[in-house]
């Protein structure tokens, strides 16, 4: 007997037809609550797989551009060692020709002989005002890893 029928006691049989819809609207409440928490149990889980995933995804994204930017350190130091033999070359092979020019000089002297001597173009003080008569040639993938 349900808790209703109980508080009514002996009541006449016009009330049980009555406790038999509550108690049915109960049952399909119940039962729509439990499809209702069902459906919200397996949303949570897909938004959850769905979050994994984009986790995964987003840590695989960033190794990779870990990876890039290490090759990029990597050609970036490379390059910058070359610039600075290049620029050692140029301080030496700059000595040297001061050099080779003073030596002239004194043979001009000593012999009377008149040497050509051509000045230090000031563009070999300031190299990069040099003009390039070859384009420098690197991979065109240089920049991307």
């Amino acid at each position: 007997m349900s808790a209703m029928q109980q508080q009514l006691g002996s009541a006449p049989n016009w009330g049980e037809p009555k406790i038999a819809v509550i108690d049915d609207r109960k049952r399909k409440r119940m039962q729509s609550n439990r499809e209702s928490a069902k459906r919200s149990r397996i949303r949570k889980q897909q938004h959850l797989d769905d979050l994994l995933s984009k986790a995964e995804q987003l840590q695989k994204e960033n190794g990779q551009i870990a990876e890039r930017i290490d090759k990029t350190t990597e050609l970036y130091i490379k390059i910058a060692s070359d610039n600075n033999v290049l620029n050692a070359q140029i301080v030496e092979l700059t000595d040297r020709l001061q050099s080779l020019n003073s030596v002239l000089q004194i043979v001009e002297e000593v012999n009377g002989l008149a040497v050509d001597i051509p000045e230090m173009p000031d563009d070999l003080l300031e190299p990069w005002q040099l003009p390039c008569p070859m384009p420098i040639m690197y991979p065109a993938n240089m920049f991307q890893c």
